[in-house]
């Protein structure tokens, strides 16, 4: 039942990019029903109602629009095992890519802006999200990306990211070779990536006072790629005032 239920939230996003756009609502089918990320966000319930999401480097707007489809279901059908229903929800998204950007905004799902995410201004957010993107940067602007990131999110945000870990060996340079396939398909052949074992990202993410959990979104393929909850508590991380002196 919730196979079907969500492949028809599937379609229904698809239909949100115009009909003249085959490959776009193509492209969103495809990619919602085959990756397995998009579903865990709703089944999980890792994006409540009425949060404001951050989604950087966002592509054609994929979350954007399945976000919707799920907060227009609301209770009509919804899987009683998962996570409330993402209604009224709100999704500022930055995308680089001018045809991406295009079709994001056809959708009409999401705020979209056209920019890099190393310089662009992030929203203020509960959830920041960024499937696939970091690894197209150097460390030092990874780093600075995520920084930026904790400072938009509100007390108690979610950082939502998916990343190749290199510690995995054979399925790693999978992993890679399928990215650099599906680059050379869009005319990228130059692309430089910098990945990090999932330990690298631990402690990068710790050191900005999250605490991460580890979701594999590998099954059934022989990819490395792995879904990183990173959970921040501002006031966890803010230092206690000195006691006072006597």
């Amino acid at each position: 039942m919730s196979r079907a239920f969500y492949e028809g939230l599937a379609r229904e996003a698809a239909a949100r990019y115009p009909a003249s756009d085959r490959f776009a609502r193509g492209f969103a089918y495809g990619k919602l029903t085959r990756d397995p990320a998009f579903r865990y966000l709703l089944e999980r319930g890792l994006v409540r109602p009425g949060a404001r999401v951050l989604d950087l480097g966002c592509g054609q707007g994929l979350l954007a629009a399945l976000l919707v489809a799920a907060g227009n279901a609301g209770a009509n059908g919804w899987p009683q095992d998962w996570g409330a229903a993402p209604a009224g929800t709100t999704v500022h998204a930055i995308e680089m890519r001018k045809s991406d950007v295009e079709r994001a905004r056809a959708a009409g799902c999401a705020e979209i802006v056209q920019g890099d995410i190393r310089s662009a201004a992030f929203a203020a957010a509960d959830v920041c999200v960024l499937l696939d993107v970091l690894h197209y940067l150097d460390p030092a602007a990874q780093d600075d990306v995520l920084r930026r990131a904790k400072d938009a999110l509100a007390e108690g945000g979610l950082m939502l990211l998916r990343v190749a870990d290199r510690s995995q060996g054979a399925r790693y340079a999978l992993t890679v070779a399928a990215d650099r396939l599906g680059a050379a398909m869009r005319g990228n052949i130059l692309l430089r990536y910098h990945h990090r074992t999932l330990a690298q990202w631990d402690a990068a993410l710790a050191a900005l006072g999250f605490e991460v959990e580890h979701v594999s979104m590998s099954a059934g393929t022989p990819f490395a790629n792995v879904l990183l909850v990173a959970r921040y508590d501002r006031l966890r991380c803010t230092p206690s005032a000195s006691p006072p002196t006597r």
